[in-house]
Order: C-alpha cells, then structure tokens, then sequence
C-alpha cells in the first residue's frame, strides 16, 4: 500500500505520524511509504533519516495526497488537508470529533474513510492509542500548572512543594484515570498535597492502595467539588467519555469560589474541556484569565515535548497501521473489532455513536458501511 505522511501544521505541533523507525518497518512490509519534506526536522528527525529508511520525501502535502491511500497523521486535519481527502482515502490520526461539527461536516462530505486513534479499544475495553498521549498530558499538566502558578504567568505565587515552614500548595485531580493517575504521580512526586476525585470507588480504592496517606480520596459529586475548590491551588481536569463530549463538572459559579489567581489545566479541551469556562488555547498563547483563575486549555498538550510524544505515540500506532496497509481497511477492520471501533466516518457518513449522539445526529452502522467501502 501507498502511505503518506503530510508535515503536521497545527498551530505548534511538531510531532510526525510516523518515525523513522516505523517507516522501515513498514518498507520493509513491502509497503512505500511518502513523507512530506521537513516533516520531523523539527524534532530531529531528518529527510535523510527517512530515506535511510526507505522513504520518499515530496515537497508539500498535496504531493503527499496525492500519492497516497493510507495517510497517517496526529492531529485532526486542518482545513488545507481536509480539502485534499478524496473518498479513496484512508485517514488514520487523532479526530476528536464531538465538540467539533465543522470538522464533522467536512469529513463527511470528503467521503474518505476516517479511523480516530481515539476510539480504538483493546480487549480490556481500554484505548490504547489515546493511553500514551494521556499518560503525557498528565505528566505534562502538573508541570503547566506549576508554571502558571507563577506571579509572571498571573499565578497566585504558590510553589508546590511549599517550602520549611511554608504548607505545600494543593492540587485536586478531577479523575483518575490515565490522565489523572499520571498527574497524580507527579504532583505527589513534586510534593504537593493532592485530592482525587472519580465517580469509581474501584479506581479510588486502587489509587488509595498505591499512594496510602500521600494523597486523599474522594467520591466525585457537586458537594465534593464546592468543599475542594475554594482551598485549591492547581485543579487538574482528567475527565473522559470515550468519543463523547467531556461533561462541564466545574460552572462558571463554582469558579466564583475559587482563590485569585488559582489555576485550572483542563486537559479534556481536546473533547470540549470539563469546566464551563473553558476554551481551546495554543502553546503560543496558552493562558487567560476568567474570574480571577488562570486557565491553562492547550488543545495538544504533547506537542511540548514532541520527540518523546512521538515516539510514544508510533510505539501504539505502528501495529494498527501494518494491519490498514497489510490487509486493507476493510478487511483489517472487519479481522478487528477494535479496530472497527475507531471508524469515525466512512461512505459520507458518521459511525461513532458517542459522536453522533453528542452532535444530535444519526449514526450509521459500521457493519453496513464495511460493506460500501471498496477498499
């Protein structure tokens, strides 16, 4: 199979669908692979590395296209690609899809068939495609908050840690989760006296295990949230509905309760964000202020520390994408219902029921569109 992978042009994202290292493989498959010049010099992945590998480089992303069947990316495509999907198609990459209904509508109409990392599942009924993007974001929010906890950034001036004599500032962890788990780990690691709240006895029984005394525990409901939030420094928004729109847990009145120049990392913005204060925000400008808290909203938080993203990342893809190019979509898809569930749009229509059901849309059956699909 023809696969391409187009530089990636999100506003400060430089990881790249596929590593070097991941092209071999894959040439090594039989497969030819295209990558778009440049694609990931940014994080020291040269043109010359991937034609070591066997790749061909071609100078922009309509070559990439148009040379391709199977295109690999990581972040949901921006307008200039989505104008460039044809139904021949296969997209493989994040997609995010529903808090997002123009991207929904342009895909849709492109006809090309439309696979979200997101929605992939396991036999555990876990995601491992979106697990190592979360485990960093966790890692990465802790550090965010921190830093934006700084009076320069428009903090309150508290440092995690505290220091002798001086109480270390206080985090509260809304899930736990992935993305939670991880930021848990470092905000103990850094010190900090942490909360956790989740609607699972079962996974606050497992963190209360792990951590003991190191942290609190706390059944997720409204009156849980008004008793944390006015003495929180750092809140960390770790929640997920697979596919779906994350639920807006904190209100633009609960903010009201917080201290001047608190600070919120709502790490869910990707699906919508959990707080109702929130909107997406990028590494060039990641921070504004509503109500006196600091809200930390960028919508691809790894994209900071791209190279190991990256690596991470294509560490979980790299099987899937053999099986697409392998078997082609139709028949890897229908080998694999875990596969199958990360088809998003195919046909010219929308398949993932936690999306259609967010946009208030019909959703079609995966099973029927297989059959549409001719390739």
């Amino acid at each position: 199979m023809r696969i391409g992978v187009p530089k990636e042009i999100k506003n400060h994202e430089y990881r790249v669908g596929l590593t070097p290292l991941s092209v071999r493989e894959l040439v090594a498959d039989g497969h030819e692979v295209f990558i778009e010049t440049q694609a990931g010099t940014a994080i020291g992945f040269h043109d010359a590395d991937y034609t070591d590998c066997g790749a061909t480089m071609l100078d922009d992303a309509a070559s990439v296209f148009a040379e391709a069947e199977l295109i690999v990316k990581v972040k949901e495509p921006q307008a200039s690609e989505v104008a460039l999907l044809e139904p021949r198609h296969t997209l493989f990459t994040y997609l995010h899809l529903a808090p997002d209904v123009a991207l929904t509508d342009a895909l849709i109409k492109s006809g090309a068939t439309c696979i979200a990392y997101e929605t992939v599942t396991d036999a555990q009924g876990r995601l491992p495609l979106l697990a190592p993007m979360s485990e960093i974001a966790g890692r990465i929010a802790v550090q965010a908050g921190a830093r934006s906890l700084e009076m320069e950034a428009g903090g309150r001036g508290v440092l995690l840690s505290g220091a002798p004599g001086v109480p270390a500032g206080e985090v509260l962890v809304i899930g736990g989760g992935v993305v939670g788990s991880n930021a848990i780990r470092i905000a103990v690691g850094m010190g900090a006296q942490v909360t956790v709240l989740d609607t699972s006895l079962h996974t606050l029984r497992a963190l209360d295990q792990q951590y003991g005394n190191r942290i609190h525990t706390r059944l997720s409901t409204r009156t849980a949230l008004d008793e944390c939030l006015p003495h929180t420094d750092l809140v960390i928004g770790a929640v997920l509905i697979p596919g779906a729109a994350a639920p807006k847990l904190i209100t633009r009145e609960q903010l009201q309760s917080m201290q001047s120049g608190a600070v919120i990392v709502d790490v869910a913005i990707d699906q919508g964000g959990c707080v109702e204060t929130s909107r997406p925000t990028t590494h060039d400008d990641p921070t504004y202020v509503e109500q006196g808290v600091v809200h930390y909203c960028v919508a691809n938080m790894p994209g900071a520390v791209a190279r190991t993203a990256a690596q991470a990342l294509n560490n979980a893809t790299l099987p899937f994408v053999r099986a697409l190019a392998g078997r082609g979509p139709r028949k890897a898809m229908h080998e694999d219902e875990h596969l199958l569930n990360g088809l998003n749009v195919a046909a010219g229509q929308l398949c993932n029921l936690d999306v259609a059901s967010s946009q208030g849309r019909m959703c079609a059956d995966k099973l029927s569109i297989l059959v549409q699909l001719g390739h």
